[in-house]
């Protein structure tokens, strides 16, 4: 079981307004359907028709990294999340464009309705742990470029950085396609993902937008 061997320090936990986590282990009350993120092929060909070179996990890890972070919600978020002025500014309506949209509503609507895109279900065990480890390495250069070398964590919000760090530097060279046990290891890892994502963005967003509430 080599994916169960990626620890991860957090648990399931959940957003309040002031940026506070709260247990998962009950389901959150039902609210309105969150629009579904553009697929993972629309959002690589409409990555494709700009030129660029990252897959759609990078690109949506990026994203959120770089909204999570405390980033600018732009038209202009490829040109952010990749460090060149040179990328236009996808088309209004976009996959792009949506791609943006929906992240930025799925990071602030506090249900957990939070999402990754990763690529089809039905990929072989090894291309799905292998967009995920790089889904967290594009994460940590978005949230990097948008928080800052010292962004204001909690304890946990630190842990949980160091377990996507983990994660973007591991190899899917030992998973074996056969096991059901890294089938189901790699569905906690996607778990644990959502959750630390939302764990950062209350800390450097959530949460400091919470106390100017209060000045």
């Amino acid at each position: 079981m080599v994916l169960a061997s990626v620890g991860m320090a957090g648990e399931r936990r959940q957003a309040d307004g002031a940026g506070r986590y709260t247990s998962l282990d009950q389901p959150p009350p039902s609210t309105p359907r969150m629009p579904d993120l553009p697929s993972a092929d629309d959002v690589t060909e409409a990555s494709r028709a700009l030129g660029l070179g990252a897959t759609a996990p990078e690109l949506h890890g990026a994203l959120c990294g770089w909204l999570a972070g405390g980033g600018e919600d732009t038209v202009a978020w490829p040109a952010r999340v990749l460090a060149d002025a040179g990328v236009p500014a996808p088309a209004p309506g976009s996959a792009l464009d949506r791609l943006r949209k929906v992240a930025a509503a799925q990071l602030g609507d506090g249900e957990f309705s939070f999402e990754l895109l990763l690529g089809a279900d039905d990929l072989p065990l090894r291309a799905r742990a292998q967009a995920l480890f790089d889904w967290c390495r594009s994460f940590l250069g978005g949230f990097g470029l948008a928080a800052g070398a010292q962004p204001p964590l909690s304890e946990e919000g630190a842990e949980a950085l160091q377990d996507l760090a983990r994660l973007a530097g591991a190899s899917v060279q030992e998973i074996d396609e056969d096991e059901d046990e890294d089938e189901d290891a790699l569905s906690e890892l996607e778990e644990f993902v959502r959750v630390a994502v939302l764990l950062l963005h209350g800390d450097c967003v959530l949460g400091p937008r919470h106390r100017r509430s209060l000045n």
